[in-house]
């Protein structure tokens, strides 16, 4: 019988091939839609699409504890108007936030960090709750982009299932 997998590896696993779906739905968006804005009150696919992005920020900031004294303030920085340069830039993040937990000891994923625990509110969480929880959000965020997707006549690629342009049968 085989040793399951540390919970280490299990996140690791998991974001490797939630990643992998991600950057399928993203590279397929008609880069003509990129400015295409459902509703008012919701961001444009560039700007929905440079969350995968900055999630990676904010997840590297609090698993460094940098939130123990105080909530991220300010605006973050505007996506590139390069699609390619945003993809890249996911690319290059993904990595860089992957070869963080890699490098992580058991001991440390179990530390405490300060993060959202409610609206407005900061509280302890361990570093591996963490993780998921961001992991999370992309599964959450890429939902969104699917919408999107379908919206401006792209092509949604199978994700969990098949999907009307990706039938499995």
């Amino acid at each position: 019988m085989a040793t399951p997998a540390s919970p280490k590896q299990q996140f690791l696993d998991t974001y490797e091939r939630e990643d992998a779906i991600t950057m399928r739905l993203l590279r397929v968006y008609p880069t003509g839609k990129l400015d295409l804005r459902p509703h008012p009150k919701c961001k444009t696919a560039r700007e929905l699409a440079w969350v995968f992005v900055l999630e990676r920020g904010v997840g590297t900031k609090a698993y460094n504890k940098e939130f123990a004294t105080a909530a991220p303030s300010g605006s973050p920085p505007p996506p590139p108007q390069s699609w390619n340069d945003l993809l890249a830039a996911l690319e290059k993040a993904h990595k860089e936030f992957g070869d963080l937990v890699r490098s992580a000891s058991d001991q440390e994923l179990s530390e405490p960090v300060k993060f959202f625990t409610a609206p407005k509110t900061m509280g302890d969480i361990s570093r591996i709750q963490l993780l998921w929880l961001r992991l999370s959000d992309q599964i959450h965020h890429r939902g969104q982009f699917s919408v999107y997707a379908r919206m401006a006549d792209g092509k949604v690629p199978s994700i969990y299932g098949p999907s009307a342009d990706e039938p499995w049968m």
